[in-house]
């Protein structure tokens, strides 16, 4: 069934309530606004070499990263992992942090922001720049929306600590349509397919990789393309772990391999599409290739000033609609890792 509608600012709370920001901390106002009670992140000179019997929790959604690694032949890191985590929805990672189950994540510029908000301090690592949509708008069965214009009036799943949120809302913002004029539905990404199926929400954003599987399941389902991009694919870490030394030579040493992970399976899209999309998503070749075709080349900037000035207009929005409140991302970035991604790859992969 369609969730009720939740009207102006209780409708906000409602949203961040259900992100997993408890009531106490939702009424501390965003928290994290540089509190005495927030944990001062470290400046120290990352160590050259990682200190035997280190380990690190990774996350690794759908396994990719641990296939990603054992097809591109890197087998022996500096460091133990121990435990790869199948996670990967921003908020899922952020109460991972919080459990102290996991340590470095790779999610978009979003889940960062979201955690400040919370009150959870963490750090920005590396960063892959995003050139091309990696997300699209899909209908309900049976729906005659064309075009984002269309949403007007309509039931939009939203989920505010994830990239599918803030493509929504950049999308909204480029048609012209204010908040109030469609209804946001509460949900987190791995709920939004139920939510199609069923005629909970008319519109939902889904990745490229789901669409294909969607619409052959739906034939009267449809697509609606964007060219809103999701700029950021980055790594970040609590601050807790980057103020421990052999902590944060290990993920200084795990992100050469996270770049060059990407590089070889841009490289290798043949392999990628029959290990990964036919092998482990029950995609069927054609639609792995249609998925393949639409992949961003990896992207990673010696510096950050193009990441940092579209992480703070994504806070501006999200602070815009009264989902978080403003601030200056500059501190959610970690400058001691700036460019180490880069140095990790050929040069036509720096940018």
């Amino acid at each position: 069934m369609p969730s009720p509608p939740v009207p102006g600012l209780d409708r906000r709370l409602f949203l961040t309530s259900l992100l997993g920001v408890t009531a106490a901390a939702a009424g501390l106002s965003g928290c994290a606004d540089n509190s005495a009670a927030a944990e001062a992140a470290s400046d120290a000179p990352l160590a050259s070499k990682v200190p035997a019997g280190t380990s690190l929790q990774i996350a690794s959604y759908q396994n990719a990263q641990q296939l990603q690694f054992k097809l591109a032949g890197f087998r022996d890191l500096p460091f133990k992992v121990s435990n790869w985590l199948n996670i990967g929805a921003g908020p899922d990672v952020i109460n991972a942090f919080r459990a102290k189950s996991l340590e470095v994540a790779n999610n978009a510029g979003i889940p960062p922001i979201q955690a400040h908000y919370q009150g959870f301090d963490a750090k920005i690592v590396a960063i892959n720049i995003t050139r091309k949509p990696n997300y699209l708008f899909a209908t309900k069965p049976g729906s005659d929306i064309r075009k984002v214009a269309d949403f007007k009036g309509k039931r939009l799943a939203f989920s505010q600590g994830q990239a599918q949120g803030v493509v929504l809302l950049r999308a909204l913002k480029k048609a012209g349509l204010a908040y109030d004029a469609v209804e946001l539905v509460p949900l987190t990404s791995n709920q939004f397919l139920t939510a199609l199926q069923s005629g909970q929400v008319d519109i939902a954003p889904l990745g490229n990789t789901q669409a294909p599987a969607y619409l052959a399941q739906y034939k009267s389902a449809r697509t609606i393309t964007t060219d809103v991009v999701d700029l950021l694919n980055l790594l970040w870490a609590p601050v807790s772990v980057l103020n421990d030394p052999a902590k944060a030579a290990a993920i200084a040493a795990y992100i050469p391999y996270w770049a060059k992970g990407q590089v070889w399976t841009y490289e290798h899209p043949d392999e990628w599409n029959e290990q990964f999309y036919v092998g482990t998503q029950n995609l069927t070749p054609a639609q792995a290739k249609a998925v393949t075709a639409l992949a961003n080349k990896p992207l990673f900037p010696p510096r950050w000033d193009e990441a940092i000035a579209w992480e703070q207009e994504t806070a501006d929005l999200l602070a815009e609609g009264g989902f978080v409140k403003k601030f200056d991302v500059s501190e959610l970035f970690d400058h001691r890792f700036e460019a180490i991604a880069a140095k990790a790859v050929p040069a036509e992969y720096r940018r």
